[in-house]
């Protein structure tokens, strides 16, 4: 007695299709181009993601930046500062503090010119 598998195969197919339902021409509708799409699809939406945490740091160092310079004071010396007191604010919520809440971000620019 044979076996066949064409419930467990339709099953298997159907979730890449399902992915790949918007796709252009045959692309979304042959199941060899769909399997090869959909694969480079995930693939380069696993390197977006972690392409994301490299421009939104980039971001945040800009703002940052741009906020110490308009006090006359660098990133980098105005990073130093900040380690060498021991004030362990992360890049994201610097960013923040300076877009949103300037006169917090200001005192932190007062120590940082003092020291």
């Amino acid at each position: 007695m044979r076996v066949k598998s064409g419930v467990y195969t339709r099953r298997r197919k159907k979730k890449v299709f399902r992915i790949a339902k918007s796709y252009y021409s045959d692309r979304g509708r042959r199941w060899r181009l769909v399997k090869q799409q959909v694969e480079r699809s995930l693939r380069f939406a696993y390197l977006g993601r972690k392409d994301k945490k490299r421009v939104f740091r980039s971001l945040w160092i800009t703002r940052i930046n741009a906020a110490a310079r308009s006090a006359g004071l660098s990133y980098s010396r105005f990073m130093a500062v900040l380690k060498k007191n021991n004030i362990q604010l992360n890049r994201k919520s610097l960013a923040h503090l300076a877009m949103n809440d300037p006169k917090n971000f200001e005192s932190l620019l007062n120590l940082a010119k003092t020291a």
